[in-house]
């Protein structure tokens, strides 16, 4: 992903759903740590026995940070060699503090611990050169800009802009609108060539308006099922013209640029290690942050199974729809992946692990 390409993800699509209720769990909520009165509020220990998951996954993203972009690692380096250390020593969570790694637990959204947890991921989108059969919806370069904003999303699905500014054609639109909301993707021209990687280059400058909360809104999905899955289903259950009208209600658009295979990059410009990066609001959780969380496990229909994973994760992007006590989990490529991050929005616990002062140094201790 690019620098500002993930403006939209698929949490955008939730980040204004979620509604209040009494104590609910029915998306992995937890209630076991009380009431919490700090966005970030150190504890002695962390409230989990779990063990992470993921760690040579994590260890690639630190590689990843270290190799790409030196500023960052070297900002966080004793942070993420404490948190190796403590990894090779079997992780146990009562250990943190042996490794003078301090535990500061998110609030969440509810000031009861439960952050919120969407996901997004890059797709692969088939695509020709020219325009031909099937393959009739347009992917668009940046054009130059004439004024304060470019056409409408409306404006554009009619026309307004020359075909000089076609990139691609895909077979598509719903396709094509995911492209947008994920700020990148693979594109197959079905030749036999490597995948072309689209890059986000710039949007129209208009306001965004959630699909999803369009469809809530006309009663075309309940607010409790609402997904991505949701709205591809809708999708392939209604007409082409249908399906454009819905989009014209998000007069945003978001225009690419080509660049040989390569690794798919956050806001940070390092390449994602799927499941062990996040996307965060950065006034919250700084660029290079480590996230100890336990993520809710869903089976291949979403549904939450009751249990959570321990991962160690990295905050490595950002997006317009994540804000506070909210993550958006990077998935991965391809189709399964986009499977897995459109059935998120569930709650998890969240810790940050920041190395400390030595016992030695630090007079409170």
């Amino acid at each position: 992903m690019s620098k500002t390409g993930r403006y939209l993800l698929c949490g955008v699509l939730f980040s204004l759903l979620v509604g209040c209720e009494s104590r609910p769990t029915d998306k992995g909520q937890q209630y076991k740590d009380g009431h919490l009165t700090q966005n970030l509020q150190e504890v002695a220990s962390v409230n989990s026995p779990g063990v992470p998951v993921n760690g040579p996954d994590f260890l690639k993203q630190v590689e990843a940070i270290r190799t790409t972009s030196p500023r960052l690692y070297n900002q966080y380096s004793e942070n993420f060699r404490a948190v190796e250390n403590w990894l090779r020593s079997g992780a146990d969570t009562a250990q943190l503090r042996q490794f003078n790694l301090h535990s500061y637990q998110m609030e969440g959204k509810d000031n009861y611990g439960n952050v919120q947890f969407t996901g997004y991921y890059t797709p692969v989108v088939q695509a020709r050169h020219t325009r031909q059969g099937e393959f009739q919806y347009p992917i668009y370069r940046m054009p130059p800009k004439k004024g304060s904003r470019l056409p409408s999303r409306a404006q554009i699905y009619n026309g307004a802009l020359s075909d000089n500014y076609v990139l691609a054609y895909s077979n598509s639109l719903m396709d094509n609108f995911l492209m947008d909301v994920q700020g990148s993707a693979y594109i197959d021209f079905g030749d036999g060539s490597e995948l072309n990687f689209f890059a986000y280059a710039g949007k129209n400058g208009h306001g965004y308006t959630s699909i999803g909360r369009v469809l809530i809104d006309r009663g075309e999905v309940e607010k409790k099922d609402m997904s991505m899955l949701a709205i591809r289903q809708w999708a392939d259950n209604h007409s082409p013209q249908e399906v454009q009208e819905l989009l014209e209600q998000n007069a945003s658009f978001v225009f690419f640029t080509p660049k040989q295979f390569a690794p798919v990059k956050g806001a940070s410009a390092v390449p994602l290690i799927a499941k062990a990066s996040v996307a965060s609001d950065k006034t919250l959780i700084p660029p290079g942050t480590t996230l100890l969380a336990e993520v809710p496990v869903l089976d291949n229909q979403g549904n939450f199974t009751g249990r959570y994973d321990m991962r160690l994760m990295i905050a490595l992007d950002v997006g317009g729809a994540i804000k506070g006590h909210h993550f958006d989990i990077y998935h991965g490529i391809g189709h399964d992946a986009g499977l897995m991050a459109g059935f998120y929005n569930h709650y998890g616990r969240v810790w940050v692990l920041k190395k400390g002062i030595p016992p030695i140094l630090n007079p409170a201790l």
